[in-house]
């Protein structure tokens, strides 16, 4: 199967966001591609995917790689794919809790390594 470019919107065909559109953000090697639904208005979530799982459509949004949620959104209602594939436009406020979903779990990484970080040491003190 050849490679997916940037930009191509695809069907997922397998997993639980099976049937849901996504867009291809960019190209990590011959066999896997990230892409981004965005959550918010198809419900598929940024993440990796092999290419074999995807269906490709005959759409290609104007993005550049690595777009953020925002911009992918802005370009499907561009080309008018919202509604033509009867997507909900997610308001600002849907968009603004998305965010605040990601800031939490991006703090509790911190904390979880600077923890992890004290309790080695303290080891490395009782040893000695």
């Amino acid at each position: 199967m050849a490679t997916l470019e940037v930009g191509r919107l695809c069907i997922k065909t397998a997993g639980r966001e099976a049937g849901r559109y996504c867009v291809v953000l960019k190209t990590i090697d011959s066999n896997f591609v990230m892409i981004t639904g965005p959550r918010a208005l198809t419900g598929v979530k940024k993440r990796k995917c092999n290419i074999e799982h995807l269906e490709p459509t005959q759409y290609l949004l104007k993005i550049k790689e690595d777009a953020s949620d925002k911009e992918v959104i802005e370009a499907y209602d561009k080309m008018g794919l919202i509604s033509k594939l009867n997507l909900k436009k997610p308001s600002p406020e849907e968009l603004k809790e998305e965010k605040t979903k990601k800031e939490p779990e991006e703090k509790e990484e911190k904390t979880t390594k600077s923890k992890t970080e004290k309790t080695t040491k303290s080891k490395e003190k009782k040893s000695k």
